[in-house]
C-alpha cells in the first residue's frame, strides 16, 4: 500500500464509514465511523510520503514503533495513543491493514462490541451472570442489554453466550441457540454441572473482579 487512494478504499471497506475533508484542505483526507462520526483514519501527504495516522491501543503503540522504522508517533495527535505510518514501502500491506483495522475497532467502540469482548473472557469450566458481565463491559446497569446482544450472538463459536447465566445460576430458557437444553449441553461438555437447569454459582462463577479492576485503570 503506497497511495492515498488505497488506504481510503480499505479504510471505506469497513461498515458504516464515510470520508471527509473537515479542513477544507483536500491534503487532509479522513475516514469517520457514522455511529459516532470520530475518524479512525487520516490521510495526508508530507515530506513525499502518503502518512496515515491512525488510532492505537497504548499497549502497543510501541510496538509498532520498535517493528517498523516507518511507523512513528502521531503527527499532530496524542503521542500515546495515535501513531502515524509513512507510506514508503517498507511495511507489507497485510500489517498497514491490520493498523487501520485496529484503529477502527478502537473508534467504532459500542455497548454491544464490549459485551461480546467481556463474554468472550469467561473461563471454559466457568459461568457468569448478566450483571457480572455488564460490569466488565463498563456498566452494571445494562445487564438487560446483555441479554438483547447475546441474543443476537454473530458468532457463537467465538463468543459463549452459553456460560452466561442469570442471578441465581439459572439458565436461559429461550437460549436462543437450541434452547435450555442445548445450553446445557455445552456447559456439561465443559464440566460444568447442571442440576435442574441451575449452575451453582458458588463453585462455577467466574472471578471477574480482577479483570475490572485492570480495566478501570
Amino acid at each position: 500500500m503506497k497511495t492515498r487512494e488505497a488506504a481510503l478504499e480499505f479504510g471505506l471497506s469497513f461498515p458504516d464509514t464515510y470520508q471527509d475533508a473537515p479542513f477544507h484542505d483536500t491534503n487532509w483526507q479522513l475516514v469517520r465511523y457514522k455511529g459516532n462520526k470520530k475518524a479512525f483514519l487520516w490521510t495526508y501527504e508530507r515530506e513525499g510520503f502518503v502518512n496515515l495516522n491512525v488510532k492505537v491501543d497504548p499497549e502497543k503503540a510501541f510496538f509498532w514503533r520498535d517493528v517498523y522504522a516507518s511507523v512513528i508517533p502521531g503527527y499532530h495527535q496524542n503521542k500515546e495513543h495515535w501513531n502515524t505510518i509513512i507510506l514508503d514501502g517498507t511495511i507489507p500491506n497485510k500489517d498497514i491493514q491490520q493498523m487501520i483495522a485496529e484503529s477502527y475497532d478502537l473508534i467504532s467502540d459500542c455497548p454491544t462490541k464490549r459485551i461480546y469482548e467481556a463474554v468472550k473472557q469467561i473461563p471454559k469450566g466457568c459461568v457468569a451472570t448478566y450483571a457480572q458481565i455488564a460490569e466488565v463491559a463498563g456498566d452494571r446497569k445494562m445487564a438487560r442489554a446483555v441479554g438483547n446482544a447475546l441474543h443476537k450472538n454473530p458468532d457463537p463459536a467465538t463468543i459463549p453466550c452459553h456460560r452466561v447465566v442469570n442471578a441465581k445460576g439459572e439458565l436461559a430458557g429461550k437460549y436462543v441457540f437450541g434452547g435450555a437444553w442445548k445450553q446445557a449441553e455445552l456447559l456439561l461438555s465443559e464440566g460444568v454441572e447442571v442440576q435442574d437447569g441451575r449452575v451453582d454459582l458458588m463453585k462455577y462463577q467466574w472471578n471477574s473482579s480482577l479483570l475490572t479492576q485492570m480495566s478501570a485503570r
